[in-house]
């Protein structure tokens, strides 16, 4: 009788929406900016939660420490609190063309969060530039792909979700 009720248990953690494989892919698309004052910009790509609670920070490219407070909102919002883990996604800035970046749908603390409503933020700031702000509300635990409108510092850009 107890293993009937371990294979039930078992059955129904592994169809629970925590147990799911949940994965974002994010595609980054930085356009192609002429001129002889082109500088590559500063790009950081966070995690909200439907209350706006900064789940996690996926990315952040950058040059020099320095100027990560141009990012204005992402770093309100986490990049200065997130100091210690901040150093595990950071890379250097990136040249045109788009890139992939994966949420494989855990928190800071690398804990599965629970299916429903995020939102993706991708920020971007460039010296001798502007910035650039996208959000793009997702449903975890759904599959879908969704395509964002372009922004100055930042090109249209495709977000699939997948479980």
């Amino acid at each position: 009788m107890k293993k009937k009720h371990l294979a039930g248990l078992v059955f129904g953690l592994l169809l629970s929406p925590l147990a799911l494989a949940q994965q974002v892919e994010i595609q980054v698309n930085l356009p192609e900016i002429g001129g002889s004052m082109y500088y590559r910009p500063y790009v950081a790509v966070w995690i909200e939660d439907a209350s706006e609670n900064t789940v996690k920070t996926i990315s952040v490219w950058r040059k020099e420490a320095d100027w990560l407070k141009d990012m204005r909102r992402w770093w309100r919002k986490a990049g200065r609190y997130d100091q210690g883990e901040l150093d595990s996604v950071t890379g250097a800035t990136r040249r045109p063309g788009t890139h992939s970046v994966i949420w494989d749908g855990t928190n800071q603390q690398g804990e599965k969060v629970p299916a429903g409503r995020y939102t993706i933020n991708i920020e971007a700031a460039r010296e001798h530039g502007s910035r650039s702000l996208v959000r793009q509300p997702i449903e975890l635990g759904k599959n879908q792909t969704l395509t964002t409108e372009a922004a100055e510092e930042l090109g249209s850009m495709t977000i699939k979700v997948t479980r």
